[in-house]
C-alpha cells in the first residue's frame, strides 16, 4: 500500500513538474511575442505620417472669384509640411451667416491649401491695390498694338520696356527697364489666355523712383513693351540704338553753303544777280 501510495506521490511530482515547465515555457514565448509587437507598433508609428485637417480649393479659382461653399473642401495634410496662414474647418472660411463676401486675390489651383493672404477680410472690396507688393506702386501706360506685343500679354507677365525718343538731335531707341510685372491690362487684371486682348493700357507693378522716370520718359517720347519668357532671369545691361549705328553710318553735319549777290541797275530797277562768292 505505501509503495502504491509513494508512486502516487512520485507521478503526482513529475506531472506537476512537467506542467510547470510547460507554463514557463508558454509566458516566455508570450513575452517574446510581446516584445516582437510592441516593436512593429513602435516602428508602424514612425512610419506613420501625423497630419492636420486643412481647407483646400475644390476647383480652380480666379482673381476676384467670390468663395462659395461648393468651392471648398477639406483634406489631411502633412503636419510637418503645412503652410502658414492656412484654414482647418470651412466655417472659419466663410464665416456666420451675415457675414460679407470674401473674394480671392490671388488665382489658386485645385488641390491647393487656402491661405489668408490669398482672400479678402470679409466684405472688404477686391481691387489692384491687393496684387501690389509691399513697397510698390501702380503705374499705367498707353500702349497699342505694336508696344503692347500685339495683345499677348497678360497680367503675372514680366516685360522689358524700351523708350524712343529725341535726344542730343536725334532719334534714339534705350532699355530703361527690365523685368517689370504687369498686374493689369486694361481693367482686367485676371490671366485669360485664351481670351487674348490688344490693351490699350497696361498697369505695372514698379517702384515710387521709378513712377517719376516713366512719366519723364512717356511725355518725352514713345514706349515698347517686350515679353520676356516664363523662367528667363537674364539681365542685358545697357542698350541703346539709334539710326546711325543702326545701319553703320556716321552722319555728318553740313553747313549751308553761303549764297552772293552782284545788284545791277536795269532802267529804274536793281536787280540781285547770284554769283560766286570768290568774286
Amino acid at each position: 500500500m505505501r509503495l502504491v501510495f509513494l508512486l502516487v506521490l512520485v507521478v503526482g511530482i513529475g506531472t506537476a513538474g512537467y506542467a510547470t515547465l510547460l507554463i514557463k515555457n508558454r509566458f516566455t514565448d508570450y513575452q517574446v511575442r510581446v516584445a516582437e509587437l510592441e516593436n512593429e507598433l513602435r516602428q508602424t508609428r514612425e512610419k506613420v505620417v501625423e497630419t492636420t485637417p486643412v481647407v483646400v480649393l475644390a476647383t480652380p479659382v480666379g482673381y476676384a472669384h467670390q468663395i462659395m461653399l461648393e468651392d471648398l473642401a477639406v483634406i489631411n495634410w502633412p503636419s510637418n509640411d503645412m503652410p502658414e496662414n492656412t484654414y482647418s474647418s470651412i466655417e472659419e472660411v466663410l464665416g456666420a451667416e451675415d457675414a460679407g463676401p470674401r473674394y480671392v486675390k490671388r488665382p489658386v489651383e485645385a488641390g491647393e491649401p487656402l491661405l489668408a493672404s490669398k482672400i479678402t477680410d470679409f466684405g472688404e472690396d477686391i481691387g489692384v491695390n491687393t496684387l501690389l507688393e509691399p513697397g510698390t506702386r501702380a503705374f499705367a501706360i498707353r500702349v497699342d498694338v505694336a508696344s503692347g506685343v500685339s495683345g499677348f500679354i497678360q497680367p503675372g507677365d514680366e516685360v522689358d520696356i524700351y523708350w524712343t525718343g529725341q535726344s542730343r538731335s536725334k532719334v534714339i531707341t534705350i532699355l530703361i527697364l527690365e523685368k517689370v510685372k504687369i498686374i493689369a491690362i486694361d481693367q482686367q487684371s485676371e490671366q485669360n489666355t485664351l481670351r487674348p486682348t490688344v490693351a490699350r493700357t497696361v498697369t505695372l507693378q514698379v517702384s515710387p523712383s521709378t513712377v517719376a522716370n516713366l512719366v519723364q520718359f512717356q511725355s518725352s517720347g514713345s514706349l515698347t513693351l517686350s515679353l520676356r519668357g516664363v523662367e528667363d532671369a537674364s539681365t542685358s545691361g545697357t542698350i541703346e540704338v539709334d539710326t546711325s549705328s543702326l545701319i553703320g553710318n556716321e552722319i555728318i553735319e553740313v553747313e549751308d553753303a553761303p549764297v552772293c549777290y552782284r545788284r545791277e541797275r536795269r532802267g529804274v530797277e536793281v536787280v540781285k544777280i547770284e554769283v560766286p562768292c570768290d568774286q
